[in-house]
């Protein structure tokens, strides 16, 4: 039965990862990514490591994909920007 979950949580975190890698846009990535963070954080509790998963959780679903989000949105103002003043 163990193994079973595990063989799941493995697919289900090369499925998203797949699936991060084929968005081309960079709003669409982050928002993927932030599902494979949760993906992942499942994988390493399902491998007794909570505290690994926690770590994952916090990072890896939340604060990294936000912080893509801005950066995006920083850049996409900018050339708004640019583009108003010309």
């Amino acid at each position: 039965m163990a193994d079973a979950v595990i063989v799941v949580a493995l697919l289900l975190v090369a499925a998203s990862a797949t699936a991060a890698v084929a968005q081309r846009e960079p709003a669409r990535q982050a928002l993927v990514l932030s599902v494979l963070g949760v993906v992942l954080a499942v994988l390493f509790t399902v491998l007794q490591a909570p505290d690994v998963g926690l770590s994952q959780l916090a990072v890896g679903s939340a604060l990294t994909p936000l912080l893509i989000m801005l950066s995006v949105r920083k850049v996409r103002r900018q050339a708004r920007a640019k583009d108003r003043a010309r």
